[in-house]
């Protein structure tokens, strides 16, 4: 199954004062912006995640996960996820 780029999503956050000053030192120590830099730790940290382990936790804990998708609940997946 050939997958496509998803489109960036936006999202507004909240950070504390303490929070943000701490990120805008490091981001200014690595020579760049503050949205960048929380970008790059957001794209490092999504990819060392362990689906694994996720999907362990919800066999365990949500068991209704288990159960297989129909044609049409698996076409709209495959078209929310473009591809």
């Amino acid at each position: 199954m050939a997958t496509t780029a998803l489109q960036p999503k936006r999202k507004i956050i909240d950070l504390s004062g303490e929070t943000f000053r701490s990120l805008s030192v490091m981001a200014a120590n690595r020579g760049t912006n503050l949205k960048n830099f929380i970008e790059g730790l957001l794209d490092k940290v999504a990819e060392e995640y362990d689906e694994n382990k996720q999907y362990a936790w919800l066999a365990e804990n949500v068991p209704e996960g288990k159960e297989m998708l129909d044609e049409e609940e698996q076409a709209d997946f495959e078209k929310w996820l473009g591809i």
